[in-house]
């Protein structure tokens, strides 16, 4: 009985988790820090008005990075890089960092492995934010979100998976779903971050510095792992029936 049991609990984790399990415990995990964050606006404690800004304010200035501590030889400091890739803004700044992680960290996940993959997102995330953070060492704006991690899993899954074909939302097509080879929307992705950063201001507003840094690390990484292995093709679809027929 009991070993029934743990056969059906072990089937019964496998199906909820996937084959990508660091990938959903990720997302998992960003939701619950920004559900009892007072970002999210679900908490009352955190109060409303003036009183909500406030702590929300205090809350990214502890958890985020702040460029012009980080380097003053705190060791509280010294960890905001990692503890900034679990809080988010805003719950577009959420979904829009989950979605990308859901679809292109699932793939990623299963060809470098649970551990490999969770030490790559965290790794190319601290160091995303603090090239941003050594390149604005004199702001004092807070800086949170998964975006440097999750620029680098587009970058390992460009080198990774360049034929894969992505679903994209192109806005001079009126917002059509359309499918593009990987190599065609994430070159293209990188090139808008990089038209960004040139324009952006000292303010507030989205990090594009750190999504180039964390891209280019996860490119560069996936080359040095897996440049001598074959990289992988997604299977082609299989045809309608009737059509394998003479």
């Amino acid at each position: 009985m009991i070993s029934n049991w743990r056969v059906t609990a072990g089937r019964a984790g496998r199906a909820l988790w996937g084959p990508a399990p660091v990938t959903y415990g990720l997302i998992a995990l960003c939701s619950l820090v920004f559900v009892i964050g007072p970002a999210s606006g679900l908490d009352p404690a955190y109060g409303s008005g003036d009183a909500a800004l406030a702590a929300q304010r205090a809350w990214f200035h502890r958890w985020g990075v702040v460029p012009a501590e980080l380097f003053q030889g705190s060791p509280g400091a010294a960890l905001t890089p990692a503890t900034a890739l679990f809080v988010h803004g805003s719950w577009v700044h959420l979904l829009g960092n989950m979605l990308f992680l859901y679809v292109f960290g699932v793939m990623t996940e299963e060809r470098m492995g649970r551990v490999q993959f969770l030490l790559f997102y965290v790794g190319c995330g601290y160091l995303a934010l603090l090239g941003y953070a050594a390149a604005n060492a004199d702001s004092e704006q807070s800086l949170v979100g998964a975006s440097g991690a999750i620029s680098a899993v587009l970058g390992a899954f460009l080198f990774l998976f360049p034929r894969a074909r992505v679903t994209s939302l192109l806005p001079f097509l009126f917002f059509l779903p359309l499918r593009f080879p990987a190599w065609v929307v994430l070159p293209f992705w990188a090139a808008l971050q990089w038209l960004a950063a040139g324009r952006a201001s000292d303010g507030p507003g989205v990090a594009y510095l750190a999504h180039l840094v964390g891209f280019g690390l996860g490119l560069v990484f996936a080359w040095v792992r897996f440049g001598r292995t074959t990289r992988v093709r997604p299977a082609p679809a299989p045809a309608p029936e009737g059509e394998n027929q003479p």
